[in-house]
């Protein structure tokens, strides 16, 4: 069996090279088409659903107050489960909100 000569052989690493390339170049189509349908999946899906209870923070993250869903707003509040909305009204000294009365809703009732 014959050897192959120094040319050949750099000539199959650029022809490899070359193949490799294109299949790179395929795979990052395929990539781009994923990620634009999954993007178009994202927008067409509703957005979750407010949490039942909300933790508002004032200045220097101290507990404001608690709200129910009505009064969500993400960019003010934290969702919170019921047991920990009824232990801050009761016992972490949290003040209800005023306007959506989660005291009431909640059953806690000063």
């Amino acid at each position: 069996m014959s050897e192959s000569t120094p040319e050949e052989r750099l000539a199959a690493l650029h022809f490899l090279r070359r193949v490799q390339q294109r299949d790179l170049a395929r795979t990052d189509q395929w990539i781009a088409t994923e990620e634009q349908r999954a993007a178009e999946h994202a927008r067409r899906r509703p957005p979750p659903p407010p949490p039942d209870w909300a933790l508002e923070r004032g200045k220097r993250a101290k507990p404001k107050a608690i709200h129910t869903s009505q009064c969500w707003n993400p960019f003010f509040m934290q969702a919170i489960t019921r047991d920990q909305a009824i232990e801050a009204l009761t016992r972490g000294a949290v003040p209800p909100c005023a306007r959506c009365e989660p005291d009431k809703e909640l059953g806690v009732l000063e």
